[in-house]
């Protein structure tokens, strides 16, 4: 066998004897198989609308004009309205736990509309009365505008046309798949710093030298057990990710920038524990060398995040292949970054 083969073999059983890392994957795999639920849940805080029907925020309406905007909010199907004959009556009801929030609506005599909302503080359901809120003025505000069209002198911009997106859709394609393509590469760069750290820690690194094996031929070894151990763990979250109805329109090409980021991050890793012996050092600097390519990366105009999205939605355009390439390109550079670093550490 390939004595390459063999360096992989053996840095795949010892990462099997680490419980707390069998016992992350399963956790990981476990979270995926119910990934609809977890969707569901994180979409709450993403975009806190989307939790409609699940929450009724009940809101009291009082002013001059409430009897135009109480219509407005008890349209909503996660509101209902309350007007009351005066601010101090909704006041009294939000204060006892009657309603949610209230609002006082006054029309001047001008026709222009005053709104007052108070709404309670600091918790999760302040997020969603808010939410709520802002659905229901914005309602009122195109209400009134077309009510008043005809006493303009002159057309002003249209307002922006209303979003009918899915929430659930756009935060599993655009923050969901991204973060679970690129934590595995992440990891396995960190696993690769501190395997090669810990080695030549504790004398072992040496020893493989003893053995008929060159510098390169460990760092291949040792490369190909954590590059691959990345994209076998994405498959894994994308195929439950497809048995919970969200499947991604070019799994290969996903899968293949997860590799090329994982060649990238794991020869960083390899390379930071060669130059920095000491594992916390080593760690150290990887982490925040990751972070701060990652974080480059995220500023360019077709970062990896996006591309990620495109390819997984399926609108992936022709930069959207070249920054593909490109990350291939880079992975095959950062692994011979590995080797070279390998190899003066060897000759040193």
């Amino acid at each position: 066998m390939d004595s390459r083969l063999v360096v992989a073999r053996r840095e795949l059983a010892s990462l099997g004897r680490e419980k707390t890392i069998v016992l992350a994957l399963a956790i990981q795999l476990f979270v995926a198989a119910f990934s609809s639920f977890l969707v569901v849940g994180l979409v709450s805080l993403y975009a806190p609308g989307a939790t409609a029907g699940a929450y009724v925020v009940t809101v009291g309406v009082a002013g001059n004009a409430s009897g135009d905007l109480a219509p407005v909010v008890d349209a909503g199907g996660a509101r209902t309205a309350i007007e009351y004959e005066n601010p101090a009556l909704a006041r009294a009801a939000f204060e006892d736990g009657t309603v949610d929030a209230y609002v006082v609506a006054e029309r001047a005599p001008s026709g222009r509309t005053h709104v007052d909302a108070v709404a309670p503080e600091g918790s999760f359901e302040t997020t969603l009365v808010v939410t709520q809120l802002k659905d229901a003025l914005t309602d009122y505000e195109r209400q009134r505008r077309a009510e008043l069209a005809d006493r303009l002198d002159r057309q002003p911009l249209d307002l922006p046309p209303e979003r009918g997106g899915n929430p659930y859709y756009g935060f599993t394609y655009t923050v969901l798949v991204p973060v679970l393509a690129f934590l595995p590469a992440f990891i396995s760069g960190s696993i690769a710093a501190d395997s090669v750290a810990e080695e030549l820690d504790r004398g072992t690194f040496e020893l493989l030298r003893v053995a008929p094996l060159s510098v390169a031929d460990i760092v291949d070894g040792k490369a190909l057990a954590f590059v691959a151990i990345a994209p076998a763990q994405a498959a894994c979250w994308f195929a439950f990710l497809a048995l919970n109805g969200t499947p991604l329109s070019h799994p290969v090409a996903v899968l293949g920038l997860v590799a090329a980021v994982s060649a990238v991050l794991v020869g960083a890793g390899i390379a930071t524990a060669l130059l920095a012996p000491k594992r916390r050092e080593a760690q150290l600097v990887y982490s925040f060398g990751a972070l701060a390519a990652f974080g480059a990366a995220s500023l360019l105009p077709e970062s990896p995040q996006n591309v990620v999205a495109k390819l997984a939605i399926g609108s992936p355009t022709a930069v959207t292949w070249l920054s593909v390439a490109g990350a291939l390109a880079l992975g095959v550079a950062g692994y011979a970054a590995a080797r070279v670093a390998a190899a003066r550490a060897g000759g040193a």
